[in-house]
C-alpha cells in the first residue's frame, strides 16, 4: 500500500482514538481521518472490525474496508483484558478525541467510561454513538440503525400510501449519526480552543439524528394535528416536485416547484395555460391541483426520451435530472472532474474508493492510505506512544492481549 497524497487536512494534530465497529463510530472516524486528523483505531486480535468481511470481498477483506479504514492506524488490543482496558487508558491520555459505538454501560464495565477517561486528561472529548442515547428509560435498548429509523419517524414518511414503509438500500441511520458525530466533535474542539468548556462528552443517538432530519413534521403536527404520511415520489405539499416516466423506461426528476420555474416549466411543455393560470401561480394554489399538474407534467415526459427531457428543461433552467446508479456515476464527467472517485494501491492493485465532501481550497482532505491490515500499526503505536520495549510487545502477545 502506497501514500497517494501529502496531508495539507484541516485537522492536522488532532489525535482520536476510535473505539467502534461497523458504521457509526467508523465513519465518523473516517471523515476526520479524511481531513487531516491522527486516527488509531482499536480492534480485537484476531478477529478486527466486522466490516472486514461485510459485502464484497477483495481475497479475505471487504471493499468497504478500504474505504472506511482509510487513514486510520490499526491497533490490536483485547479490551475484555486488564492489560489491554490499560493500554486504552494510556492511550487516552495522549488522544484529543474518543469515539466509541458500544452499547451504553460497556465502557464503563471496563473502566473506560468518561469519568475513568477524563480523570487523567480532562481535555478529552469523549464521542459516544448509541441507538437511543445515553439516558432515558430506552438507553439499554439494542438500537440498529434500521430501527432507529422506525421509531425516529423517519420511515413512516418513506414510501407510498397503503403501503409497508420502505428502507433505503443504506444503513442511513448509521451515516446521519457519523455526521452529527463530527459536527458534535467539532463544536466541543472548538469550545476547547476557545476556552469555554474543557473535554466535553458528545452524546449521539442515532434515532435522534434522523429526527433531527424530519423538518416542519412537528410544528405542523403540535400547531395543526397533522400527520405527515408517506407521498411515495412525491413531497407532500410542495408542487410540482416528482419522478415522471420518458418514453426510454428511464425516469426524470424534475424540481418545478418555485414561482417562475413553474411557469418556465409549463411553458416548455407546452402548457401555457397553466403557466398563465392565477389558481396555479403560488404553491398554495398548485397544491390544490397537484393531480392536473403532475399529469400534464407525465404525459409530456412519456412522450421524450430523457435526454430531450432534460435538454429542453435545462435550455429554460428547470431543474431538472437523472436517477443515477453506480455505473452512471463512474462514467459522468462531473463527478470525474470533482475527484469523486479515488485510486489507491492495495497488495500492488489499484482500487477505487469513493473521495470525500466537502471540498476545502485552501486546507483539502485526501487519502493516505486505505484501510490498513488488522494490527499493522500495533507495534508502532505502542513503541511511539506509549515507549513500550520489543519485550513488552512480545509478551502482551504471547498473551493474546495485543
Amino acid at each position: 500500500m502506497t501514500t497517494s497524497k501529502a496531508n495539507t487536512g484541516p485537522l492536522q494534530g488532532i489525535r482520536i482514538l476510535e473505539l467502534g465497529q461497523l458504521i457509526a463510530g467508523p465513519f465518523t472516524t473516517a471523515m476526520l481521518a479524511y481531513f487531516g486528523a491522527e486516527v488509531i483505531k482499536i480492534e480485537a486480535p484476531g478477529i478486527g472490525d466486522p466490516i472486514r468481511r461485510w459485502r464484497s470481498m477483495k481475497g479475505d477483506t471487504s471493499l468497504w474496508w478500504y474505504s472506511i479504514g482509510r487513514n486510520k492506524k490499526s491497533v490490536t488490543v483485547d479490551l475484555r483484558h486488564p492489560d489491554g482496558q490499560a493500554i486504552v487508558r494510556d492511550l487516552a491520555k495522549q488522544c484529543d478525541v474518543l469515539v466509541e459505538n458500544f452499547r451504553p454501560g460497556v465502557m464503563e464495565a471496563w473502566q473506560l467510561g468518561p469519568d475513568d477517561l477524563k480523570a487523567d486528561n480532562p481535555d478529552l472529548v469523549y464521542t459516544r454513538i448509541s441507538g437511543y442515547g445515553q439516558t432515558g428509560p430506552y438507553a439499554d435498548k439494542p438500537g440498529f440503525a434500521s430501527v432507529c429509523e422506525g421509531i425516529s419517524g423517519f420511515r413512516h414518511l418513506n414510501g407510498f400510501p397503503g403501503e409497508a414503509p420502505v428502507r433505503p438500500n443504506l444503513s442511513l441511520g448509521d451515516s446521519i449519526a457519523s455526521l452529527h458525530a463530527i459536527i458534535g466533535i467539532l463544536m466541543a474542539l472548538n469550545a476547547r480552543e476557545r476556552g469555554l468548556h474543557k473535554g466535553q462528552v458528545v452524546d449521539v443517538a442515532l434515532y435522534e439524528t434522523m429526527f433531527n432530519m424530519l423538518e416542519s413534521v412537528v410544528p405542523e403536527y403540535a400547531e395543526e394535528g397533522i400527520i405527515r404520511q408517506a407521498s411515495g415520489t412525491t413531497l407532500t405539499g410542495i408542487v410540482p416536485t416528482n419522478t415522471y416516466r420518458c418514453s426510454d423506461d428511464k425516469y426524470v426528476i424534475i424540481g418545478g416547484n418555485g414561482d417562475s420555474i413553474f411557469k418556465r416549466l409549463m411553458n416548455a411543455i407546452g402548457r401555457d395555460d397553466f403557466a398563465k393560470d392565477p389558481a396555479m401561480s403560488d404553491n398554495a394554489g398548485r397544491v390544490i391541483h397537484q393531480e392536473k399538474i403532475d399529469t400534464a407534467i407525465a404525459d409530456w415526459c412519456a412522450t421524450h426520451t430523457i435526454q430531450s427531457a432534460i435538454e429542453q428543461l435545462e435550455a429554460v433552467r428547470v431543474p431538472a435530472g437523472p436517477i443515477y446508479n453506480a455505473q452512471d456515476m463512474a462514467e459522468d464527467p462531473h463527478f470525474q472532474a470533482r475527484d469523486l472517485f479515488e485510486k489507491v494501491e492495495v497488495n500492488g492493485d489499484t482500487l477505487t474508493i469513493p473521495g470525500m465532501a466537502p471540498k476545502l481550497v485552501g486546507t483539502p482532505g485526501s487519502t493516505q492510505w486505505p484501510g490498513p491490515t488488522l494490527g499493522q500499526h500495533t507495534d508502532e503505536v505502542l513503541s511511539q506512544l506509549l515507549a513500550f520495549n520489543e519485550e513488552r510487545i512480545t509478551a502482551l502477545k504471547e498473551d493474546a492481549v495485543i
